[in-house]
């Protein structure tokens, strides 16, 4: 396992920080966020140290992402939210205030006013067939 000895996260993962933990396997652990958005609102981390998601191997992804059903099913029965937000903020600019890959899974009620707000622009021209081109061929190089 890898470890960051300066992450809060990783110091979660090694019980040098207290948690109120929800969920733990092999590879990954849920916790209370300290700073919830609404009632039970929780983090899900990989237990190996990963600056952001992107950082993570495909296999490590994988499992960690599939745990999201389970704790979701889990989040509106004991909440008794109306739905839920999975959020990921990769990289500081998109938000993301740890250094280590989390996943946020915000639990949410008609009219609680939190979300994101969609500022919808548009394309012009051949923008659209410009970007998918280039995403085609940056996958080429990223996918096994």
């Amino acid at each position: 396992m890898s470890h960051d000895s300066h992450c809060a996260f990783c110091k979660i993962v090694a019980a040098q920080i207290p948690a109120s933990v929800v969920f733990e396997n092999q590879t990954s652990l849920a916790f209370l966020d300290i700073g919830p958005l609404a009632d039970g609102h929780l983090l899900l981390i990989p237990r190996d140290h990963y600056p952001a998601l992107v950082d993570m191997p495909r296999e490590e992804s994988t499992r960690l992402l599939s745990v999201i059903p389970v704790l979701g099913r889990a989040l509106l029965e004991v909440t008794g939210a109306e739905g839920f937000n999975v959020l990921i903020n990769n990289g500081t600019a998109a938000g993301q205030v740890v250094p280590h890959a989390h996943i946020h899974l915000i639990p949410r009620q008609s009219g609680d006013k939190l979300g994101y707000r969609w500022h919808v622009s548009s394309y012009e021209n051949d923008r659209p067939a410009e970007l998918a081109l280039a995403y085609q061929e940056a996958l080429r190089k990223h996918i096994d």
